[in-house]
């Protein structure tokens, strides 16, 4: 990774607090144009709709968004069966990348709000 200078590469806004059902989660998947793209890690909801080019459908980070994706970035895995918020799983080395991941997005994008049950 890199430093950058660039005030657009980390939030811009205080954390909400917002809470989401995946359900609710769900519809900020990427497919409207007219909604932000959320996905959530170890139930943080996070805006990455300024990456839009990467999180729309067919896209290559297209199956995280409108999910909580902590196993599968843990796996660093695609697959759709792995990307659920049940990271109980993960061993340590997954647990490390996982928490990587967290930190990485918690330090570039906004957090909307938490993911309920």
């Amino acid at each position: 990774m890199f430093a950058s200078n660039n005030t657009q590469d980390g939030p811009t806004e205080p954390p909400g607090t917002r809470q989401f059902t995946p359900t609710e989660l769900s519809q900020y998947n990427g497919a409207d144009p007219n909604l932000p793209i959320y996905l959530a890690i170890k139930g943080t909801v996070f805006d990455v709709t300024k990456r839009r080019e990467m999180y729309t459908p067919g896209k290559g980070y297209s199956i995280f968004a409108g999910k909580d994706a902590s196993r599968a970035l843990g796996m660093s895995s695609l697959k759709p069966e792995d990307c659920v918020a049940d990271y109980s799983t993960l061993d340590a080395g997954q647990l490390n990348t996982l928490n990587q991941w967290e930190e990485y997005y918690k330090k570039r994008y906004n957090i909307v709000g938490t993911l309920s049950e």
